[in-house]
């Protein structure tokens, strides 16, 4: 659960989140409470959930090839026209 959360975020210091002690459903509702907490995107295929970071890393949970090009968020092409990998 820790893995989804944002530690550059202000309720994280505010709330003591750097601390162990809190459960994994504590955690779940201190997401609830402060959605900026979540790190996002959060994914779900078939093939499972993942936290999709960087973006690109989707591409390993999608059932079928990718059709047509990915450009990530900034700007960078992940895969051409053709469903190719520009990497």
């Amino acid at each position: 659960m820790r893995a989804l959360l944002r530690k550059n975020v202000e309720p994280y210091d505010a709330l003591g989140l750097a601390e162990d002690r809190f459960t994994d459903d504590q955690i779940i509702d201190f997401m609830l409470q402060h959605p900026i907490l979540i790190n996002r995107p959060i994914v779900t295929t078939p093939q499972g959930a993942r936290l999709c970071r960087p973006s690109e890393v989707v591409l390993e949970i999608l059932t079928a090839p990718q059709k047509g090009a990915f450009v990530k968020e900034d700007g960078e092409p992940v895969i051409d026209a053709a469903g190719q990998r520009v990497k």
